[in-house]
């Protein structure tokens, strides 16, 4: 079941969805909208375009992406990939999950957001992995609504809540290193 504007405002007043800071402003009619911060990953100048990254090699990802701050917003280059983060910082209870989407009037700009999933019982918030498909740069300033949130109820409350490396995350976290 797909909760409406009406079941989410209701959740947020019973803290059983917890948004931080919270806008009224962002419950949409079934969904939340989250907006971007000042901060960006850009993948590292240093590693040229002949480095090849190995995700299970530790200091390949440590490396792989520097955070960078501008209160002012941030351009994406023409076909370049970053990191972003929201602002709101958002708990999930057990018994829900999000899909996490690109809201559609920046598809038309020319950037795209893969789809993102929040696990029932997540906390922190949100890395949105942000692509140029454009000839042109594109300007992000912070608190843009920029994603949208489409929350779902599981049948049951999940017995496993999620527990991974991204838990309580706060601004934007690059990728962990995959292991077998």
């Amino acid at each position: 079941m797909i909760l409406s504007d009406f079941d989410l405002e209701n959740m947020i007043r019973a803290k059983r969805i917890v948004i931080e800071p919270f806008d009224k402003e962002i419950i949409r009619e079934n969904g939340i909208d989250l907006r971007i911060s000042d901060e960006i990953g850009r993948h590292n100048p240093e590693r040229g375009e002949d480095f090849i990254v190995d995700p299970s090699k530790d200091e390949h990802v440590e490396n792989e992406y520097i955070l960078e701050k501008n209160p002012d917003g941030n351009i994406v280059k023409p076909h370049e990939q970053v990191l972003m983060s929201t602002v709101e910082y958002i708990k999930m209870p057990d018994n829900l999950m999000g899909f996490v989407e690109q809201r559609s009037t920046w598809a038309r700009h020319g950037l795209m957001l893969p789809p993102t999933i929040i696990d029932a019982g997540f906390e922190g918030n949100i890395t949105l992995e942000v692509f140029n498909s454009s000839s042109h740069g594109i300007l992000l300033r912070p608190g843009l609504r920029f994603a949208h949130v489409i929350f779902a109820a599981t049948l049951n409350r999940v017995s496993n809540d999620y527990k991974g490396k991204y838990l309580g995350q706060r601004g934007v976290r690059v990728p962990k290193v995959i292991h077998k």
